[in-house]
């Protein structure tokens, strides 16, 4: 029985699909997500402000962490402040490329031909930066714990990711090392880091991939 310190609670509105449909789906979309690939390589031709609203809007649905929802999505379309943010990025990068970089991680990115030119944050008609809550902000400014704030970005993350291929659009997950200055540019408070950088357009016309192929479901998957 509910009581007056319980929580409010609403019946859920679920649509079961006959098994068939189900399977229909299910089909579609994995094939759907098999043909996104990221690319470097973007247009600079104009995407609409409501379909970047639609991308974040859908990963605004991702469940999280006693459901804080610990994100904030900043969109750029400013063409000076996206190139603040390229020379910010690439100054990072040098350094990253020149002496942070170990071996090892030389050689597995590698085959994706990255370097400190980022020519997509000032190519992309969007940017938009995924800031992570790394805590909650009380009225009287004391902290709040938050829970689970990487995986719940992870997730919003990924279906931010699948909003933008299914309006036909593609992305990039860029992970500028540090991102500190991210926060400092687009003034986001100090409980706020960087978490991702997702550029969004339509690829160049001559936009390139590595030939690269994903692992097929017996390497990724047990059952039991």
């Amino acid at each position: 029985m509910t009581t007056p310190s319980s929580p409010p609670f609403v019946t859920l509105r679920h649509l079961r699909l006959a098994p068939d449909e189900s399977a229909r789906r299910a089909a579609e979309f994995a094939t759907h997500l098999d043909a996104r690939r990221t690319t470097r390589h973007f247009s600079p031709e104009p995407v609409p402000r409501a379909w970047i609203e639609h991308a974040i809007r859908a990963a605004g649905t991702a469940p999280s962490g006693a459901h804080q929802q610990p994100w904030t999505f900043v969109a750029v379309s400013d063409p000076e402040l996206k190139q603040r943010l390229r020379e910010a990025a690439e100054d990072e990068e040098r350094r990253f490329y020149a002496e942070r970089i170990t071996p090892e991680w030389r050689a597995a990115l590698e085959p994706l031909g990255t370097d400190a030119v980022k020519t997509h944050l000032t190519d992309a008609p969007w940017v938009v930066v995924l800031f992570r809550h790394a805590h909650g902000v009380n009225a009287d400014g004391s902290k709040r714990t938050f829970y689970y704030t990487q995986e719940s970005c992870g997730i919003a993350a990924g279906l931010f990711i699948a909003a933008v291929h299914t309006m036909g659009l593609v992305t990039l997950t860029h992970t500028p090392s540090p991102m500190g200055f991210l926060g400092e540019l687009l003034g986001r408070p100090a409980n706020e880091k960087a978490f991702l950088v997702l550029p969004v357009g339509y690829p160049a016309p001559d936009a390139q991939v590595p030939a690269l192929s994903r692992k097929p479901l017996a390497e990724i998957a047990v059952f039991r």
